[in-house]
């Protein structure tokens, strides 16, 4: 099952070649490949593995769960004549953890980081002969400074701990450019005055360069405009909605971006030297606005009440890998069939193509990272690289409101005193805002949290139906704002100690978790029914508890799917529903925000 479609749809170029399918594949258990020259010859690979599927998963071909720490790929390829003036960019979706990449034998590039995109220009190492890549990838099991996240360092997945996954897991592609070519684009919209900043990034900066924006909205041109080139970094503005609306209604559907108006602008932008194009690349934006008053988050500044699904993002046959890009649309879909407007991406840096779809199909992410297990200075090194090469990459997605850097203290387990790791927390707030302005970010999502935009509470302490009174102190704690903030759900604080409520919205963030078994796969939950109709009467129970709250501001399902030995999602691993979903929307519709 080859993966085919374009895999960057905010960056668009109309040439391109995908790497996908079949590459030779070897595991190297004794560490010898690099010493040994493997990069030379193609002797050493034994196997054949399906990229972009990890060799753990049934997709790959392989389904190999024993622990391999060292891998190799190789695969040929072919390049039309590049001419004198053009460069060669190899591409890498995301290679977990740490990739070595040759082309024809000589060493291009190094990437560490198992969940952010990067490449290498490639064209010194091209020659008339047909190419040959071959990437060496370490993920070290047992290296707890790495942000792994869900993955389990064991052969057996248990608990909240699923299968690891090692080595290539998204789309390999290759592109041929001017040597003078678009770099970067970053959209940041502003609604309030109605325009698009723009910053461009360019390879060179050359003389007679100049850029031409063409910016559409549903067919209709808006922007039509030609700037000279200065420098290699440049910044436009335009004014989007050019009176084309009354002024004190920005915010009205038909121009900005929600889950309920899914409104995107397309632009093209082409470098030119002179008349000579040198590239063109197509691309989107949203015009949305998030922001929090009153003890609310405000959309296109209107309140906006979140109703969430925990997104682990795994499948049953392709782990960290959807089958195709109609599995990405298949979930927002489904999510939204019952009623939620949008997800939490958990522990796992989403893939740009699901994305793509939450911003076509309405759909607002919370954007997460793996979490080390450890705090050390090499576990702060690594994740913060992570954040900065996340933030670039998405930032331009509208459906993207949220940032988590961190979740229920993983990585920072002493934070509640420690300051050491209070001020990693709070650095992490102050430097995702640094380089994003445009939305909310949560210091330490579940509890002990420092600096943060909102509060976010995870508490699973609704009980079995059986248990009434569990479940009446569980309705209680959820009561007011008072009761939320004194009553945290288990051990741990729901502030770090020195910090406290700043008036931020407060939301239920995990909670549920029913377990209903629909499959041979034997696992667990938070509780458990035996029917579909329980299911449901289960799910109204717990969800009454979060509609007659007065302190909530939004909630966050958990989850959306079951996960290998969790059988707690509103779907099967394979998606399959456990019961009527109409009835879950039903249930989801019940609550109205004005009622607070």
């Amino acid at each position: 099952m080859k993966r085919a479609e374009y895999p960057r749809p905010q960056f668009v170029r109309e040439k391109w070649q995908n790497l996908n399918g079949t590459w030779k594949f070897a595991y190297d258990d004794k560490n010898i490949g690099k010493k040994s020259g493997w990069y030379l010859g193609s002797e050493n690979f034994p196997d054949e593995i399906e990229v972009p599927f990890v060799y753990q998963s049934e997709l790959s071909g392989l389904h190999e769960r024993a622990v391999h720490e060292t891998v190799w790929y190789q695969r040929e390829f072919e390049v039309d004549q590049v001419a004198k003036n053009q460069r060669v960019l190899l591409h890498f979706g995301a290679v977990d953890y740490e990739a070595e990449v040759y082309v024809n034998q000589q060493f291009v590039g190094r990437h560490q980081g198992g969940h952010t995109s990067f490449s290498f220009d490639i064209t010194e190492a091209i020659t008339d002969k047909r190419q040959v890549v071959t990437v060496r990838v370490s993920d070290p099991y047992e290296d707890e400074t790495i942000p792994r996240g869900k993955q389990f360092w064991e052969k057996e997945s248990r608990g909240i701990w699923y299968t690891n996954s090692t080595g290539i897991w998204q789309t390999v592609w290759l592109e041929v450019v001017h040597q003078t070519f678009v770099e970067n684009i970053q959209f940041t919209p502003d609604v309030d005055r109605g325009f698009v900043d723009i910053s461009l990034q360019v390879s060179d900066a050359a003389k007679n360069l100049s850029v031409n924006y063409k910016i559409s909205y549903k067919g209709l041109k808006i922007i039509d405009d030609t700037a000279q080139l200065m420098s290699k970094n440049n910044r436009m503005s335009f004014d989007i909605y050019q009176n084309r609306i009354f002024r004190s209604n920005f915010h009205d559907k038909g121009w900005t971006w929600s889950p309920e108006e899914p409104n995107l602008f397309e632009i093209e932008i082409v470098l030119l030297d002179d008349e000579t194009i040198l590239d063109r690349v197509e691309s989107y934006f949203g015009m949305r606005k998030i922001h929090t008053e009153s003890g609310m988050t405000f959309l296109n500044n209107q309140p906006y009440y979140q109703k969430l699904v925990l997104d682990q993002g795994y499948w049953e046959k392709g782990l960290l890998t959807a089958p195709s890009d109609e599995d990405y649309k298949k979930d927002i879909l489904l999510s939204k069939e019952m009623g939620f407007n949008g997800c939490r991406k958990h522990q796992k840096t989403s893939d740009p193509r699901f994305l793509y779809w939450a911003d076509k199909l309405g759909f607002i992410v919370w954007g997460e990272c793996a979490s080390a297990p450890i705090y050390t200075e090499k576990a702060v090194e690594r994740l913060t690289k992570e954040w900065l090469e996340i933030i670039e990459r998405d930032y331009n997605h509208p459906s993207i409101i949220t940032w988590v850097p961190l979740n229920e203290s993983w990585g920072v387990p002493e934070i509640h005193h420690d300051l050491q790791q209070q001020h990693f927390s709070e650095g992490l707030y102050h430097l995702v805002h640094a380089l994003d302005k445009t939305r909310l970010v949560i210091s330490n999502d579940g509890w002990e949290m420092t600096k943060t935009d909102i509060c976010a509470i995870h508490n699973y302490n609704h009980g079995a139906k059986e248990d009434t009174k569990k479940y009446d102190w569980f309705k209680e704690t959820l009561a007011t704002k008072a009761n939320l903030l004194a009553y945290p759900p288990g051990k741990w604080a729901i502030y770090a100690k020195g910090y406290q409520y700043q008036g931020e919205p407060i939301m239920l963030t995990e909670f549920g978790g029913i377990g209903y078994k629909i499959s041979k796969q034997n696992g667990w939950g938070y509780t458990s029914v035996k029917s579909s109709e329980e299911f449901v009467a289960e799910y109204q129970r717990i969800m009454a508890a979060i509609y007659e709250s007065k302190g909530l501001w939004g909630f966050c399902y958990t989850q959306l799917t079951d996960v290998e030995q969790e059988i707690n999602g509103l779907l099967g691993y394979d998606r399959k529903p456990k019961c009527d979903l109409a009835e879950i929307k039903k249930i989801n519709d019940q609550f109205y925000p004005e009622r607070i």
